[in-house]
């Protein structure tokens, strides 16, 4: 399976991105913003960072990145496109994604492990776990609190394209385990057709003991499997 990383100036967890893929057997390339074309690939991979320094808009100006022309066509092909946390951002600015990403609703930048409760398994995204399972995985951004109108938020839910949601350890879904203030614990979402996710934690910064936790791992050995 071969996964092409999209660097943007300021992207700055390509190198945890790389690793997690290839632990789980996928061929990865580095694909610079500023490249009008993108190689033939299996997966394409928006990770975090802060493009452009998220001068304008967290995710606005790269969305205007040549490379994003291609993304867009891609993901039209069916090709699969996983945005995390920066790489969210830009894909719901490019219109991929529905809503958009705010400040944290206690204006601070917020940068530990939260508790996920894994919506759906039915998507090649979340395909290695179970619907309801509880995982931890950590978050580290400013931007994260997901908002979209009421109407959009309900077909969201009626559709099953949210894939995973804020949650205490108990599985609760509520204020008390939602770091950032997005509207009904959204964590990730996915487009109409399941094959482009966007989610503000880090699954790649919990795919190997070494980091303290494995549960970001079952996403990448899903992807790998589906898509080999």
């Amino acid at each position: 399976m071969k996964a092409a990383i999209i660097l943007f100036p300021g992207t700055n967890r390509e190198v945890d991105m790389k690793d997690a893929l290839e632990r789980a057997g996928a061929r990865t390339t580095m694909v610079w913003h500023g490249d009008a074309e993108a190689p033939a690939c299996d997966l394409i991979v928006l990770p975090g960072g802060f493009a452009y320094g998220d001068y304008l808009r967290c995710g606005a100006m790269a969305a205007h990145s040549p490379i994003m022309r291609e993304v867009t066509a891609a993901a039209d092909r069916g090709v699969p496109v996983l945005g995390i946390c920066n790489g969210f951002q830009v894909l719901t600015e490019c219109g991929m994604l529905p809503g958009v990403l705010m400040r944290n609703a206690n204006l601070k930048f917020i940068c530990r492990s939260v508790h996920l409760r894994v919506e759906t398994s039915q998507s090649i995204f979340t395909a290695g776990y179970e619907e309801g399972q509880i995982v931890q995985i950590p978050v580290a951004h400013n931007e994260g609190n997901y908002f979209a109108d009421e109407e959009t938020l309900d077909r969201l839910e009626g559709d099953g394209r949210i894939a995973f949601r804020y949650a205490t350890p108990d599985g609760d879904i509520g204020p008390a385990g939602n770091p950032n203030g997005a509207a009904r614990n959204i964590a990730g979402i996915f487009n109409e057709t399941k094959t482009v996710l966007g989610m503000m934690p880090h699954p790649e910064r919990a795919a190997d003991d070494r980091l303290g936790g494995t549960d970001g791992k079952a996403l990448f050995d899903g992807l790998v499997e589906a898509l080999a």
